[in-house]
């Protein structure tokens, strides 16, 4: 699972701990999902109703850091990142929009961080009277101009797990820069998978596995990123 898609779940779990609530609701979105930036930057976001109802959105931001297997974990936005939001909370009428501009820094040479956004204020219930809110994330990555480069970032597990029928990656980033893998592609012969993209944070690891289907005996992972490509031939564990 990559990790816009990871933030993303947070909101849906959120539903689900509350029950099935969301059956029937129109959509909320945030656009973009994802924004990376420069140090300083100037950002916006826009903020979607699609619902029949005026929502109230709430946003608080925070950094966090993601593990080597892609969990996330939120804490207080650090002291070095200032953010400026052009309003912390609003009200969204019926199918219509609203945008919150930002201004960000960091005092690092690279920062990260997430704006959520709880929208609440549905017309309806679960079934134990609780209301139901909804969180949403932009995410901002505030980067230098220079970035990774295929020296810093190199393959150091790529392991066939046949009793699973998934296919074990490893990256690790080694340098001071953060990248973004676009996806992972794992072969044998003529057919492929295409596995998910993830980031990679500087100094880091990180561990992907991708289900192979039907496919037998993969032999190559490749692992895309913007500017160049990573490839590994694949052992198997014992």
């Amino acid at each position: 699972m990559n990790d816009q898609v990871r933030n993303l779940a947070r909101a849906l779990i959120l539903c689900c701990a509350l029950g099935s609530a969301f059956v029937g609701a129109g959509a909320q979105t945030v656009r973009p999902l994802i924004a990376e930036l420069g140090n300083p930057a100037q950002g916006r976001v826009e903020y979607v109703n699609d619902n029949d109802t005026p929502l109230n959105v709430v946003l608080s931001a925070k950094s966090f850091s993601v593990s080597e297997t892609g969990d996330i974990s939120y804490r207080p936005l650090d002291p070095s990142i200032h953010l400026k939001l052009s309003s912390t909370s609003f009200r969204i009428q019926p199918h219509d929009t609203f945008f919150v501009f930002y201004e960000a820094k960091t005092d690092a040479s690279i920062g990260w961080f997430v704006i959520y956004a709880a929208f609440s204020g549905f017309g309806f219930r679960v079934q134990n009277g609780m209301n139901v809110r909804l969180e949403l994330p932009h995410t901002v990555y505030l980067l230098p101009k220079k970035s990774l480069n295929k020296s810093q970032v190199r393959i150091t597990r790529a392991e066939f797990e046949p009793e699973v029928h998934k296919v074990l990656i490893e990256v690790e980033n080694t340098g001071d820069y953060f990248g973004r893998a676009m996806q992972t592609v794992v072969a044998a012969g003529r057919k492929k998978t295409e596995g998910p993209g993830f980031p990679v944070f500087p100094r880091s690891k990180r561990r992907i596995e991708v289900p192979i289907g039907e496919m037998e005996m993969p032999d190559e992972v490749v692992v895309d990123f913007q500017r160049f490509k990573l490839e590994e031939k694949l052992g198997s564990t014992p």
